[in-house]
């Protein structure tokens, strides 16, 4: 074939080489037969169903709700820092720290998974703060699965680096909110940037003595106080050998955070059926204005073929096979129903209360994740079939989860901005 000869002239290394080689068949009743390494990466057993959604530019296939691809376990609640964005800013939960024997039952609990999904520690404390970190990554490695983590950078030290690289840590993330250490220590409260960037040198040269580099990724909250160092701290980040970066917005918990909000237009954003398709461009003083009023317009934007245009109503941890394990043992949905607290939502107090599927010292995670409840909640966060009280004022419902106008019951996720992608998590 034509293509195949193409192919076979680049050389190894060559950018061009993106596109996948794997293809999918179409059988003579109709159905879509994926290669077999395809299926088992993702737990893809026969008669499994899968969603199909039509695109603009092809078909997309949605991830089953019985397919977990990632836990997050939050070694503890407890951090060394006391951020102006973080949720620890207002809520009652009590701290603590996850015991030997909760983590016990994560390892005994993921055996059963097949494949094993990505353990990513951190939730809302510092995982460096809990002193068995290090054991943690040890035992998750030896088990096989994936791990990443995030910090705040602080207690990073060299001797940290080097017994998260000999553990076999796959990706280490870093939350960075500023490029200076003026900028930088108005939101972490309590860091320095300097030392923050002495530690990260010395794990991004650590790391280069082992066959298994991990990688680093970047964090950003974006608000109005700090949206200007965002190109500074790209270079930075850049600097330390960060392969990637992930922006997400504020969520005010308290009442002072309201006026750092840089999204209050944005939800109000809505895709009215058309599809508006914009080649690359220069972005300069000219082009500037009319892509900002394109992104505007109400259509479906693809821009470059991607989608940065339209409404979300779409969980991202449902979606990507997600749960979440607090320091207690406490199974979440998400990060977003791990823990009791308040937020703001376009200037109204609204209270969200925990969603707990059942604990790990009672039941093991293979259980609780096909429990009858969990499998209805997360086909019920696929339809997404919720009031969009992220945007609607109209009635009291919208100040909690407990229920919406629609007839939903607790938990409801209309005013979850996660699912209007808006916060975003590594």
């Amino acid at each position: 074939m034509q293509t195949a000869d193409f192919r076979k002239k680049r050389q190894p290394g060559d950018p061009r080489n993106t596109r996948p080689e794997l293809r999918a068949a179409v059988g003579s009743d109709g159905q879509i037969i994926l290669p077999p390494e395809v299926a088992g990466r993702y737990g893809l057993r026969p008669g499994t169903e899968l969603w199909v959604g039509e695109m603009a530019d092809g078909l997309k296939l949605s991830l089953p709700a019985s397919y977990l691809a990632k836990v997050y376990v939050e070694p503890t609640n407890r951090c060394n820092l006391e951020c102006r964005t973080c949720m620890r800013n207002e809520w009652s939960e009590p701290l603590g720290q996850m015991e030997e024997s909760t983590f016990s039952r994560i390892l005994e609990s993921l055996r059963f998974f097949s494949p094993l999904p990505t353990v990513f520690l951190g939730g809302f404390g510092e995982p460096l703060a809990h002193p068995r970190i290090i054991e943690m990554v040890t035992e998750l490695k030896r088990l096989g699965a994936p791990v990443e983590l995030i910090t705040n950078g602080t207690l990073l030290s060299c001797q940290m680096s080097k017994s998260l690289i000999e553990a076999g840590l796959d990706r280490l993330w870093v939350s960075l909110d500023g490029a200076t250490p003026e900028s930088y220590a108005d939101v972490r409260l309590g860091a320095a940037l300097p030392e923050v960037i002495v530690h990260l040198t010395e794990f991004r040269d650590l790391r280069h003595a082992y066959p298994s580099m991990p990688q680093i990724g970047v964090v950003f909250v974006a608000m109005k106080r700090n949206i200007p160092d965002l190109p500074a701290v790209l270079s930075l980040g850049n600097q330390l050998g960060a392969q990637r970066f992930l922006v997400t917005h504020v969520l005010p918990y308290t009442a002072e955070m309201r006026d750092e909000i840089l999204f209050s237009r944005a939800l109000m954003d809505f895709v009215y059926g058309a599809t508006l398709e914009l080649p690359k461009l220069d972005m300069n003083e000219e082009t500037r204005e009319p892509l900002y009023w394109a992104l505007r317009s109400g259509k479906n934007v693809i821009f470059a073929g991607g989608r940065p245009g339209g409404n979300s109503d779409s969980c991202p941890f449902i979606e990507s096979g997600s749960t979440a394990i607090s320091w207690e043992g406490n199974v979440s949905p998400c990060l977003a129903l791990l823990h009791s607290h308040a937020n703001y939502l376009d200037g109204r107090e609204r209270f969200s209360r925990k969603y707990v599927v059942g604990n790990l010292k009672d039941c093991d995670l293979g259980t609780l994740w096909n429990k009858v409840e969990y499998v209805a909640l997360r086909e019920r966060v696929k339809i997404f079939d919720f009031a969009p009280c992220s945007i609607c004022g109209g009635c009291d419902l919208a100040e909690k989860n407990e229920e919406d106008c629609f007839g939903n019951s607790f938990p409801t996720c209309g005013g979850c901005l996660w699912a209007q992608g808006v916060i975003r998590c590594p």
